[in-house]
């Protein structure tokens, strides 16, 4: 997000935030390992371009998310729904990562990781 939001972008990031910020704290805390939650968003190519990342503590707890991602897909998928934000591919964009990878890929720096996602986007199924 390094071009400046229009007002109704801005609003859009707001909402995502605050609705991400209920998953984290009332469902998603339920989940063994969960650590917090964020999203990047390229608003030219908005809503495909949205990306949310669930923070585990450790690589085992985020492969036990993603093993049974449905329900933490929908906890994120229902709320997103609720400020009118429809994921065109949830398994694309709702992605799972951890502390623990981070610190040895990335020294602990999440900005460098996060950007390495930054231009992924899930692809609207067209007609020929």
């Amino acid at each position: 997000m390094s071009k400046t939001l229009s007002k109704i972008q801005k609003k859009t990031d707001s909402n995502i935030c605050r609705v991400l910020t209920q998953a984290c704290e009332n469902e998603l805390k339920l989940a063994d390992g969960f650590l917090w939650i964020t999203h990047q968003a390229d608003y030219s190519n908005f809503p495909a371009s949205l990306i949310v990342t669930c923070v585990f503590d450790t690589d085992a707890q985020k492969e036990t998310a993603e093993n049974n991602r449905t329900p933490i897909q929908q906890v994120i998928q229902l709320k997103l729904l609720k400020i009118g934000v429809k994921l065109i591919n949830a398994t694309i964009q709702i992605r799972f990562d951890s502390e623990e990878s981070c610190n040895i890929a990335d020294e602990g720096d999440w900005k460098k990781r996060l950007a390495r996602t930054e231009g992924l986007a899930a692809k609207k199924n067209r007609r020929n």
